[in-house]
């Protein structure tokens, strides 16, 4: 996941970086670097992902390009 996909999938579950940084166990500091493109931790990354996952997230790829849907919430 890079940062721009970071972006899209908060925007897409309408969380603020204080949600996702809630959701992953890292600072708010930590997911505004990330997506600044400062360097963070693999383990970072893949916290922020999970989170983005299980927040209702998926990561699609087609035709070589990776986009985020949202899982529709069930009635």
């Amino acid at each position: 996941m890079d940062l721009i996909l970071c972006r899209m999938a908060r925007a897409a579950l309408n969380w603020s970086a204080q949600t996702l940084a809630i959701h992953a166990g890292v600072s708010v500091r930590t997911v505004l670097r990330f997506e600044a493109g400062d360097t963070v931790s693999l383990e970072t990354v893949e916290a922020l992902r999970s989170a983005l996952v299980e927040g209702g997230v998926l990561f699609v790829e087609m035709s070589g390009k990776v986009g985020v849907l949202v899982k529709p919430h069930a009635a």
